[in-house]
């Protein structure tokens, strides 16, 4: 391996690295500030351990560890060391700052301090939830995992057909609706829902956010000039394809080239003061891997 690409994948490993604790933080913070102190409960492994926080006061970060490492002991041999291995980091990370927020929160007598106020439920809802979603995708997008029905869901899903999205509803769903017979209290199950469809949605725009990046089509006569242009001004490439305009039977030049989002509109101004005649398609891409893009992980 060269020296080149060896100290790209450790810079690669230091940068999901930070961002996974900081993921896991902004998710803690949304618990321990917002969730836990207005006993809002929702889906996943961590609104189990809510709910048993909400009985008995057994702190999370303790149930968090002793049911998440029961998961990876029974799907050791199913998931294998690495999956394994990144997944127990997380769960220990995700327990200490958990743990660590609790403490930032809890008053003089040992109460969680409400933030917003007495009766601020549904503000709390929300604001706990979006930094669910936002910490969760930051996870997610360094190629982490918080464990939980994660484990489940990847078990399930070796040998049955069924998708992980659709056994993780699943799941959420059972976990929020076991609040009425457990609390008797209708407000924690529709908070709860309230919480999961926020989280959901913040999660699937900051991850779909960060993959969009835009593919151009350029029919052009000035192919070289445009394609110097893109090269030495951006960091990406150029395909260039030989065409035929079938109406003039004219030889044209396409030129193909993917980008980041923030630099669609540089693109536009390179080929408008180039070639003004361009013939231009945009498109938005997701999940675009490889020189220049993001890294594919195994």
């Amino acid at each position: 391996m060269s020296p080149l690409l060896n100290k790209r994948r450790i810079w690669e490993f230091v940068k999901d690295f930070l961002a996974i604790n900081l993921g896991l933080a902004v998710y803690s913070l949304g618990w321990a500030a917002f969730l836990l102190p207005y006993h809002i409960a929702t889906g996943a492994l961590v609104g189990v351990c809510a709910i048993i926080y909400y009985l008995t006061n057994f702190p999370m970060s303790y149930s968090i560890l002793i049911a998440n490492g029961a998961l990876l002991l029974t799907a050791l041999k199913q998931l294998g060391w690495k999956f394994t291995l990144k997944t127990a980091y997380a769960v220990v990370a995700l327990s200490t700052y958990l743990e660590v927020g609790q403490k930032m929160v809890t008053d003089a007598n040992g109460q969680l301090m409400q933030l917003l106020g007495e009766g601020q439920d549904s503000m709390a809802c929300v604001l706990g939830a979006i930094l669910n979603g936002v910490g969760i995708a930051i996870v997610f997008l360094a190629g982490g995992s918080t464990g939980g029905w994660d484990i489940v869901a990847a078990v399930v899903n070796k040998y049955k057909n069924i998708s992980l999205g659709r056994v993780l509803l699943f799941l959420d769903l059972f976990v929020i609706g076991s609040c009425w017979p457990i609390f008797h209290d209708w407000r924690m199950v529709v908070f709860g829902y309230v919480t999961l469809a926020i989280y959901t949605y913040v999660l699937d725009m900051v991850i779909n956010s960060a993959r969009q990046d835009v593919q151009f089509i350029i029919f052009t006569r000035c192919h070289t000039a445009i394609s110097d242009r893109i090269i030495n001004e951006t960091a990406h490439s150029v395909t260039v394809l030989n065409g035929e305009g079938y109406y003039s039977h004219q030889d044209v030049k396409i030129l193909i080239t993917i980008v980041h989002k923030r630099e669609a509109i540089n693109i536009l101004r390179m080929i408008h003061e180039t070639d003004p005649s361009a013939f231009v398609s945009q498109s938005r891409v997701e999940g675009v891997y490889g020189n220049g893009f993001n890294p594919i992980k195994t």
